[in-house]
């Protein structure tokens, strides 16, 4: 999966993710060429319900039967 910045240039490509006990970790590459490993705890999974609010989380869910 890649997410692309705003001047549609691959910004960072996830290869994998996975679950560490209660955490997620989300392996990729940033700009092709530096290896990350980003962990994301409950805490922080709990923030993203305050970020999207329900029209936002109903597109997510929805997003990938779009066409695109």
């Amino acid at each position: 999966m890649n997410i692309f910045g705003p001047d549609g240039n691959v910004m960072m490509t996830i290869s994998a993710i996975e679950r560490d006990g209660a955490d997620l970790i989300i392996k990729g590459k940033i700009f092709g060429a530096m290896p990350l490993s980003a962990r994301v705890r409950p805490a922080e999974a709990r923030k993203i319900f305050g970020l999207l609010g329900w029209r936002k989380l109903l597109f997510l869910m929805t997003l990938p039967f779009r066409r695109g």
